[in-house]
């Protein structure tokens, strides 16, 4: 099963929703959300926030965080998933951040990359990724690495949820 259908499919059956903050995959992620039957009954949209100032304005980040860090950096990654998460009423947020190229940008090298997953318990995960090839294959893998991430913790957050409900056994 394909990790976008598998997300999705979890979302679905805990009746969670979700929605996408995208930078440098700029609407993949959704598209990839999207291209699943039946997507519409977790997916909730996505802002795609290419510009910095759409970032800070749209999304919540933080405006010194993004004058003293750039927008390339692990606490704007989080702070934009846990932005969409709010501004379009999901229970998850995801989102990207990084250079594809091809040139560096904010002082980060071209590959560097960070996912963020913002769940419904104020709980989330940043992955930093540093990915090899050209802009197509930076964008593709950054998309399948954010997409992962979630199912990572909508697996954690169900097994924690489980062990609550059982008296932490």
């Amino acid at each position: 099963m394909k990790t976008a259908a598998r997300g999705l499919a979890l979302l679905a059956e805990r009746g969670e929703t979700l929605a996408v903050a995208e930078s440098l995959t700029g609407g993949l992620v959704a598209a990839e959300l999207t291209s699943v039957p039946g997507a519409s009954e977790s997916f909730r949209g996505s802002v795609t926030a290419y510009a910095t100032t759409l970032k800070r304005d749209v999304l919540g980040v933080d405006g010194t965080l993004l004058a003293e860090r750039g927008a390339v950096d692990p606490e704007v990654a989080r702070q934009m998933a846990a932005g969409v998460r709010q501004l379009l009423g999901a229970g998850w947020g995801i989102a990207t951040t990084g250079v594809a190229g091809p040139e560096p940008q904010d002082g980060q090298p071209v590959g560097t990359v960070y996912v963020a997953v913002a769940g419904p318990d104020g709980a989330g995960k940043v992955a930093a990724l540093r990915l090899n090839g050209d802009r197509a294959d930076i964008r593709r893998e950054s998309v399948r690495s954010v997409l992962e991430l979630l199912s990572g913790e909508l697996h954690e957050n169900a097994r924690t949820q489980d062990t609550e409900q059982n008296g932490g056994t």
